[in-house]
């Protein structure tokens, strides 16, 4: 291995802010990167990949690698002069009381809540007219903060729980069962547990999933025969039952199961890919019950919401992108008998029950309406929201009359409501005090063409008054695939980011599901394309109505979102000032090679699915369209190094690759957490570094020397 460069900062000056003040811009010498001969062939095309090697992350030359990326990186980011005062910010904007909707359990009543600057949110509950006390505290389960709690599930009497422990933020993860009135452990640790819930049969055991420790790294190394498991209290792991999976005949990657509230049906989804499922149930009350199979293919997503009796209410998108709901007797479950209950529409539908009744929150246009229906399928009411914005956790037991949602949109910090099921009247139940008045903002939602014609909506929020000059500094996000909705929600980070003038704009873009299953699939394997036309057709929107120009644009996502960005700086490196890659897929011919990655194939196709897949892949593939010469924008990939959902090389190999190619003076630099995964658990301080560096690295690179108002920070200071 070559040794690495020492890094440089070379200083020059240049006009920094747009307002006459001057600054010394930093320039950056890479580390140099050894380049390897590995060359893979698809279908008689030579591939070189020369960065092969970052793949390993065990390797001494791997981590020698992060190291020196990650020294040359922290050195530029700690040179932005107002670093700190974002940092500072943000902590002052973050450090306000949350808490999440209570629900109960037994003879408790539980909650989460985080005081502010918590690291992890703590499990707290209490009895009826009792005293408040803490059942779980993460932040106690390692000294820095980085083990989360990944899970809870109690049993049906509340009298266990199984709680899962993520470390390091990792997707393996550890159960541990206790005992809710002693707090005793009654359980060896279970180990291996991976993609899972837990699912409490009575006080006796439960059903879990998992896949068999990979040879090499259980962070990279490929996982794709996922196993259901039973475990009976009292017996060692070792002697769990296997429920289904593990047959080389039939390979499913993700199995999971659920229980019916009142315990007589166990519930089996069977998934070869993050789209569409087969459904299986048992009845519990027969001790020689069998699986029964509702659904053997898998064409639709489809989940049971609940039963009465061996009447089973089924949502589905079978027959109805849109989703609808139908009910069928579990004698004999298959689709040919389903009776539709709650029609599809021209919305797409969601729905949860609780207090007796099936609550069908529609997206119209990504904004939440709320229907409540009976069993029968009568029409309750609309509930009437407290704004226009996004509506959850309308949900509970079947005798719970008091149930409670939250809502939240972009200016508005998330709220909870208490609401009652039968009269359907609620009142406020908790509100955030936080120190931001959501009055002095404003979102407007457009519609904007794409490339192929396609009418897209965008959400646009930006401070009241704002002028529309072409110079205001905006981040483009984005995410377009998995039939994931963006829908309107409070943010502390971009509440910070407008605070100082700055534009936030979501569009919703194909591969979502904020249009239903056709929506999703005009964004997937060949149609890829559609999602990046889609987000820089939104770009294009922002600078022709002068919400902001080339120089002041940033685009940012994650995972997906992260490929997102990736095919677009270098489609379109002209269009944007600053690229933000976060835990991306990035290099698509080799994905589906490391953990679960084959399971993205429904949205991504692999490139030996034949010559044509494998020639659309490597025509946007971030890692393989980056050329020399360009000028790409100044960028700043994220990642964290125990990331085992999108596995760090894919972003090693891009900041490799655009600090080789990359022409003037624009940084490529890489930021690579340590001890974290792909976000989920990460430590408050830890989110809280890494935006301030994030907004640090994208002012700064918009042409800032200084925050564009400075006046809140005054006023913070002062």
């Amino acid at each position: 291995m070559k040794k690495y460069a020492l890094v440089l900062l070379a200083l020059t000056t240049f006009v920094a802010c747009k307002n006459e003040s001057t600054s010394e811009r930093l320039l950056v010498n890479y580390p140099m990167t050894q380049k390897v001969d590995t060359v893979d062939t698809y279908f008689d095309v030579d591939v070189p990949d020369p960065y092969r090697w970052l793949e390993d992350d065990r390797s001494a030359e791997t981590e020698e690698w992060v190291k020196t990326q990650n020294e040359v990186t922290f050195n530029y980011l700690e040179s932005i002069p107002f670093r700190e005062d974002l940092k500072n910010r943000m902590e002052k904007l973050w450090n306000y009381e949350k808490i999440s909707s209570p629900f109960r359990e037994g003879n408790y009543t539980y909650y989460y809540k985080n005081d502010g600057l918590q690291n992890q949110s703590v499990v707290y509950r209490r009895k009826d007219g009792g005293e408040e006390e803490v059942f779980l505290d993460p932040n106690t389960f390692s000294e820095d903060g980085t083990t989360s709690l990944a899970g809870l599930s109690f049993s049906k009497d509340g009298s266990l729980a199984t709680y899962l422990i993520s470390e390091g933020g990792s997707d393996w993860r550890k159960a541990i069962v206790l005992n809710v009135e002693s707090m005793e452990i009654i359980e060896d640790t279970l180990t291996d547990i991976k993609f899972s819930g837990i699912a409490w049969k009575g006080n006796e055991g439960f059903y879990y999933s998992s896949y068999d420790k990979p040879e090499g790294s259980e962070l990279s190394a490929k996982t794709d025969q996922h196993k259901l498991y039973y475990h009976q209290l009292g017996e060692s792991q070792d002697k769990d039952e296997l429920i289904y999976g593990g047959t080389l005949a039939e390979k499913h990657r993700y199995i999971s199961a659920g229980i019916t509230e009142d315990e007589r049906y166990l519930v089996l989804y069977l998934s070869t890919s993050t789209s569409g499922n087969k459904l299986m149930i048992r009845d519990l009350t027969d001790p020689n019950g069998l699986l029964i199979s509702v659904l053997d293919d898998t064409d639709s997503d489809s989940y049971v919401l609940d039963n009465k009796g061996t009447t089973l209410y089924i949502q589905t998108n079978r027959d109805a992108p849109n989703n609808k709901v139908v009910t069928v007797d579990a004698m004999s479950p298959g689709p040919e008998n389903w009776k539709d209950l709650i029609p599809e529409t021209e919305n797409v539908l969601n729905t949860s029950t609780g207090g007796g009744y099936i609550f069908a929150e529609y997206m119209v246009d990504a904004i939440s309406k709320v229907l409540q229906y009976d069993y029968d399928g009568k029409l309750v009411r609309e509930v009437e929201l407290p704004g226009i914005g996004s509506a959850g956790s309308f949900g509970g037991k079947l005798d719970e009359k008091t149930l409670y949602f939250s809502f939240t949109n972009y200016n508005t910090p998330s709220s909870i409501y208490q609401f009652d099921a039968d009269s359907g009247e609620y009142d406020s139940y908790w509100k955030p005090e936080i120190d931001f008045d959501p009055n002095t903002f404003e979102s407007k939602q457009v519609f904007y063409t794409s490339k192929d014609g396609t009418k897209v909506p965008m959400i646009i929020t930006y401070k009241k008054g704002t002028e529309l000059n072409g110079k205001n500094p905006t981040i483009l996000y984005g995410y377009g695939g998995f039939n994931i909705s963006l829908t309107p929600s409070f943010s502390i980070v971009n509440a910070i980011w407008m605070e100082q003038g700055g534009v936030y704009a979501v569009p919703n873009l194909r591969g979502g599901g904020e249009y239903g299953k056709k929506w999703h699939d005009a964004g997937t394997k060949m149609q890829k394309q559609n999602v990046f036309d889609d987000f820089i057709a939104a770009a294009e929107f922002l600078i022709e109505n002068n919400y902001t120009s080339k120089d002041y644009l940033a685009i940012r996502g994650g995972s997906n979102g992260g490929l997102l960005v990736g095919a677009t700086m270098t489609q379109r490196p002209d269009l944007m000032k600053v690229a933000l890659p976060a835990v991306g897929v990035l290099d698509m011919l080799r994905y589906h090679t490391f953990t679960a990655g084959a399971g993205w194939a429904y949205d991504y196709g692999t490139a030996e699915d034949n010559p044509e897949m494998f020639e659309y892949l490597k025509g946007y593939s971030p890692v393989h369209n980056v050329q020399e010469g360009v000028e790409y924008p100044a960028t700043l990939v994220t990642t964290g190094d125990h990331d085992d959902r999108v596995v760090p090389a894919h972003s090693f190999k891009f900041a490799a690759t655009l600090q080789e190619n990359q022409a003037g003076d624009n940084p490529t630099l890489i930021r690579i957490e340590t001890n974290a995964g792909h976000g989920a658990g990460t430590p408050i301080s830890k989110t809280i570094e890494q935006y301030a560096d994030i907004f640090a690295f994208t002012f700064y690179n918009m042409g800032f020397d200084a925050l564009p108002n400075q006046k809140v920070l005054k006023e913070f200071k002062d």
